[in-house]
């Protein structure tokens, strides 16, 4: 039985095959949920869904999409917070 501190779901189980042949069983922390559009809360494409520590090894155009509110808004909500302030003259 695996010690107490393993037995929590919050940790996922991976298979990894040895060289000698034996399956050995391995517990990494779980991914973090995918990032989600701030006003219509749709899911972000080119957004990874990475835990921190890798993250912050990615270069910056690999952590979210190079244009105005990447990483922030979907394509959609970006296009018309953009068009709304052209209206209004603030950009």
């Amino acid at each position: 039985m695996p010690s107490p501190r393993l037995r929590s779901r919050s940790l996922r189980r991976i298979f990894v095959k040895t060289p000698g042949s034996h399956v050995n069983l391995h517990y990494r922390k779980k991914k973090p949920g995918i990032a989600k559009c701030a006003i219509c809360k749709k899911p972000l494409h080119g957004v990874p869904r990475e835990r921190p520590f890798k993250m912050k090894n990615l270069p910056k155009t690999k952590k979210r999409p190079k244009r105005m509110y990447g990483g922030a808004l979907c394509s959609t909500c970006s296009k018309n917070s953009i068009k709304e302030n052209m209206h209004k003259g603030e950009l």
